[in-house]
């Protein structure tokens, strides 16, 4: 059964780690890759990433990307949303902060923060307008 509007956005609020999907080019299928992202009801969702990375490359190309949120339990739910890129702008540390936050352990945060900016290279977080949805859940089948 597809989800409400209001379902599927506060299930996309959740903190999942989503499957990224983007356009890889001719002879290619999609490049797909886990990710934290960013998303509050009725807003954007966004993503950070290396700026040398492939993927970044990609969805630069692209010019939009599909994530992928699912889970089993207590029912089998999934989530996909596609759309165009609004925004793209180097990353903060404050915005690392906030995302290493809704994933890990309140404890681990300032130690992964402090680790990523001075070993991960630049980043930049790539803002997604949610175009189309597909969801549902399918109960416990």
């Amino acid at each position: 059964m597809a989800l409400t509007r209001e379902e599927r956005e506060l299930f996309l609020a959740e903190p999942h780690v989503a499957a990224l999907a983007v356009d890889a080019g001719p002879d290619r299928g999609p490049l797909t890759v886990p990710i934290w992202y960013q998303y509050a009801p009725g807003g954007d969702v966004w993503i950070m990433t290396g700026l040398a990375s492939r993927k970044y490359e990609l969805i630069k190309a692209a010019g939009r990307f599909t994530l992928l949120v699912d889970r089993l339990e207590p029912t089998i739910r999934y989530v996909s949303v596609e759309g165009p890129v609004i925004d793209t702008a180097p990353a903060t540390v404050e915005q690392l902060r906030e995302i290493s936050a809704r994933y890990l352990p309140a404890e681990k945060v300032d130690g992964y923060v402090d680790f990523a900016w001075q070993n991960h290279g630049e980043q930049v977080v790539v803002r997604m307008r949610p175009q189309r949805w597909v969801s549902s859940d399918l109960g416990s089948v």
